[in-house]
């Protein structure tokens, strides 16, 4: 397995004077000149004490800067420290002493919230924006970043050239990142990676997704997060994509005008985004009195479907030869309708402890219901007498598993079997093709009196179905289950009855669809929406 350090090398000098990074509508950078920005960085690092092994922490929006901030980072052999900008400054400033990092690369008006007397392990804050100095815990370091300019020009009198690009390094098992997770559970693990770790994702997607030559990538998801770090940039630009960063989350009309002008050869994205244009643009369509009579008559099916998958895949900017989704299950009636319409799409698996990708398989291939098939990298069991029927806890290992916690040794035992492997807590069933179905999270499994086990999870996806319905996350109080929901904002437009009525009729709808242990008692409106982790996974922890 080579280090992804050699394929980000082998990747520059082949693209030397071709686009490499971008900011959506601003500036772009050739691969020399993101080359370039690196050898600045490595001689700032070295000037101002900071040797391999030492953190170097990043919060920021994504962007081109972020970017090269983070290759800089890892290819100095120093530990990258992604934390989300969602983050509060209270939490960037405990994540950064918590990760002890030296450096902190981030925006002035974060900054201008921390308190450095707090960061005792921090000797540089970098403005992300540009890389000028924000602060510097002492004299010497101030001078540095004041004399920067002269001391590159004298080191490189020539400019940076190929010859002195040199990343590759083959010591796979050192820690590389520390990924703060912002999960449904509650309080961030700092998780520890490998360059073997990130190597094998990369490595397993370049096999099963080639970058074509000249393609284009956008990226959406947050790079503070493992998705959108490997999937969104790593993999496509250690595969030659050039890569366009979005920045903070744009508006639907913004996003729709970014795929006309990117065109990405891939969409990397996450269930609810589908879900959205496929409930609020197709559905209703689908659902009028005329479209269902002309829908079953099959040649006109056939038409009236080929059109759809037209219009979609035209709004994601045409060039897409797939639709990859991850980080939560994907609603059946939403698959439903990309199955019939033929859209190219598949559904991966992962967690941020696997750098992230667990499972994946090919749209062609792929079993609707499923969240794809075990990557080559790694081995999945379940852990139940009948793999196939008997829902039990997945677990994995393989090259792609983290090394544990960062200063966590109780969770890192927690997380891992007598016999090493890694319990992901959640719940499935794998059939005799290796498709992985997931039933649920073990922590969100309610046990009832009688001994029946309710996934809410399964419930959820139901009752989403509904009309109106546009989230749903189902608690159990008083050993009744409650259905906490927040009703379509497109749909509502042309609601002509109250919200609570609406609400109470989608509740009948599913319980008719519901075996009699798990029927809905009440539903229960959240006002202002739920609130969502990078993946828009709800935080359940804040509901229960």
């Amino acid at each position: 397995m080579e280090h992804y350090y050699t394929l980000l090398e082998t990747r520059l000098q082949r693209n030397w004077d071709k686009p490499a990074l971008s900011d959506y509508r601003g500036a772009t950078y050739t691969s020399a000149q993101v080359a370039e920005q690196f050898m600045r960085l490595h001689q700032l690092f070295k000037k101002i004490g900071v040797e391999k092994g030492d953190k170097i922490a990043l919060s920021g929006q994504n962007s081109a800067h972020w970017a090269m901030a983070f290759l800089a980072a890892n290819t100095y052999r120093a530990v990258a420290v992604p934390i989300l900008a969602d983050f509060t400054n209270e939490g960037l400033q405990d994540l950064t002493h918590h990760s002890e990092s030296k450096v902190l690369f981030t925006e002035a008006k974060k900054w201008a919230e921390l308190d450095p007397a707090k960061l005792p392990h921090l000797v540089a804050a970098v403005n992300i924006d540009d890389y000028s100095l924000l602060y510097g815990a002492t004299k010497q370091i101030e001078e540095v970043f004041a004399n920067h300019e002269a001391d590159f020009k004298a080191a490189y009198p020539n400019g940076v050239k190929k010859s002195h690009l040199k990343l590759a390094y083959d010591k796979l098992d050192e820690l590389v990142v520390i990924n703060y997770t912002s999960g449904t559970t509650g309080s961030p693990k700092g998780i520890m990676l490998t360059g073997r770790n990130i190597a094998a994702n990369i490595e397993f997607a370049l096999n099963k997704i080639p970058v074509p030559q000249g393609a284009t990538m956008m990226s959406m998801l947050p790079m503070a997060h493992m998705y959108g770090l490997a999937f969104e940039f790593l993999y496509p630009f250690c595969g030659g994509a050039h890569v366009t960063f979005l920045g903070k989350t744009p508006s639907p009309t913004v996003l729709m005008a970014a795929f006309q002008e990117v065109k990405p050869y891939i969409l990397i994205t996450v269930p609810l985004v589908m879900e959205k244009v496929i409930k609020g643009k197709v559905m209703p369509v689908l659902k009028k009195p005329l479209m269902r009579v002309l829908t079953s008559i099959p040649v006109l099916k056939n038409v009236i479907y080929k059109k759809i998958r037209e219009q979609i895949m035209s709004a994601f900017g045409g060039n897409a030869c797939m639709i990859v989704m991850g980080g939560a299950a994907l609603s059946k009636a939403v698959e439903k309708v990309m199955r019939a319409a033929k859209i190219p799409y598949t559904v991966g698996y992962g967690m941020t402890e696997c750098a992230p990708l667990v499972a994946y398989q090919h749209w062609s291939t792929f079993a609707p219901g499923s969240c794809g098939r075990c990557v080559y990298c790694a081995e999945i069991r379940v852990d139940s007498k009948n793999p196939q029927k008997e829902v039990g806890e997945l677990q994995v290992k393989g090259a792609n598993v983290m090394m544990g916690y960062y200063k966590n040794e109780e969770a890192t035992k927690e997380a891992f079997t007598a016999d090493g492997w890694l319990r992901t807590g959640d719940l499935g069933v794998i059939d005799a093709q290796g498709n992985i179905f997931i039933r649920g999270r073990s922590k969100c499994m309610i046990l009832t009196s009688n001994g029946q086990n309710i996934y809410p999870e399964e419930i959820e996806a139901k009752l989403n179905t509904m009309p109106y319905v546009g989230e749903s996350l189902i608690v159990e109080r008083e050993k009744r289950l409650v259905a906490l929901v927040t009703p379509h904002e497109e749909q509502m437009k042309s609601a002509t009855e109250p919200v609570e009525a609406l609400m109470e009729q989608a509740r009948q709808l599913a319980n008719a669809e519901l075996p009699a242990y798990s029927q809905i008692a009440k539903v229960e409106l959240v006002e202002g929406g739920f609130v969502h982790t990078p993946k828009h996974s709800i935080k359940r922890h804040l509901y229960a």
